[in-house]
């Protein structure tokens, strides 16, 4: 083809300002696709012969907001060719800036939450940092780019911002003492996460005594399942102020408590020997560490003691307990070992006045 013929139309377009603003348009067009086939082809593969896996999901993030930056900022350009008529001279090239600025808080929203689910939550699975933090973290992270994107936002279209944060600390004010119970939850959650007191799957037992599975820890409360299938929402205010007894740390393994008394007359030796072999039958109770018979007083009618043994976890305490009791209950009597209980004899006198009325008669 001939290059003055393509000159000419290359002047025709420049002639006419809606065919030059559609071929500043094509022109970044076909530069995005080079962008798109330099990052698949080239910085991928650059990425891929690294050891780290950072970079390679740098560039699956920023492939796709680089190509679409590059068309817009081709919009952008297009409007410059020759000024446009108001509105749209104000309107156009803010809404193109707003799109390049909406593309990117996408992509960073996205990022962050890759960074906190998958690189940063490994660390929990190895107890160095509560799992539940890094929510906590990634909505924080979510709120502060939402947040900074909204003023950069307000600043594209010139809006001015001093009143703004002017009224802010009067608004702030008047939020903080309408939502000073929210509040109080919210910094409730933060020192739970940070103390990590407990965690999900934890048993914990209240300072009102009640038990139960932790189901859910929230930025305003957190829920716990009690042995009745109820669900109890404690507010984090309160959950960390409150004394906590978590039977699920430091170590998942519970100890377990089966008091009993047996008659002064029984062997003591095997008593201990048939309690031992009931905690060996179960098999539920762990074997290390090894169950262990503890007399602890001479009670009015027997000497009393206690079967202590381990279990997985405490989700199992009153179930065992329940199997051990029937298993002891059993075996005493197999090995005729008695199993005292209180008893009273009640002994019936005639009152004084009914005993002389018959010795008149």
């Amino acid at each position: 083809m001939d290059l003055g013929f393509i000159t000419y139309y290359i002047n025709t377009f420049e002639g006419d300002p809606y065919l030059h603003r559609l071929l500043v348009v094509i022109y970044y067009v076909i530069l995005a696709k080079v962008t798109d086939l330099l990052v698949d082809h080239v910085l991928r593969r650059l990425a891929a012969r690294t050891s780290v896996a950072l970079d390679d999901v740098l560039v699956d993030f920023t492939h796709g907001p680089l190509c679409w930056t590059v068309f817009w900022i081709g919009v952008s350009h297009a409007l410059l060719v020759e000024p446009l008529t108001e509105p749209w001279q104000t309107v156009l090239p803010a809404l193109t800036k707003s799109m390049i600025l909406a593309i990117w808080i996408y992509a960073a929203i996205k990022f962050f939450n890759w960074v906190v689910g998958q690189k940063l939550a490994s660390q929990s699975d190895q107890d160095k940092i509560g799992r539940d933090v890094f929510v906590l973290l990634k909505n924080l992270i979510r709120v502060v780019i939402i947040a900074a994107g909204l003023l950069w936002l307000l600043a594209i279209w010139k809006v001015d911002l001093t009143p703004l944060f002017a009224s802010a600390g009067i608004v702030g004010v008047a939020l903080a003492l309408a939502a000073k119970d929210t509040l109080a939850n919210f910094f409730g959650g933060v020192s739970v996460f940070m103390d990590k007191a407990y965690k999900l799957g934890d048993y914990i037992i209240l300072d009102s005594g009640d038990r139960g599975e932790v189901m859910e820890i929230g930025i305003r409360s957190t829920r716990i399942k009690t042995s009745d299938d109820v669900l109890i929402t404690i507010p984090n205010s309160l959950i960390a102020n409150a004394k906590i007894v978590n039977e699920s740390a430091p170590i998942p393994r519970f100890r377990i408590r089966v008091p009993l008394g047996v008659a002064y007359a029984s062997d003591l030796e095997q008593v201990e020997q048939v309690l031992l072999r009931v905690a060996a039958a179960n098999p539920s109770v762990v074997p290390e560490p090894e169950p262990r018979v503890r007399y602890r007083s001479f009670g009015d009618s027997a000497v009393n003691l206690e079967l202590l043994c381990w279990v997985e976890t405490p989700a199992f305490k009153g179930l065992e307990i329940h199997n051990l009791i029937k298993a002891i209950h059993l075996a005493c009597a197999e090995n005729q070992i008695s199993i005292p209980f209180p008893q009273r004899d009640v002994h019936l006198f005639e009152p004084p006045v009914a005993l002389a009325a018959e010795s008149e008669n």
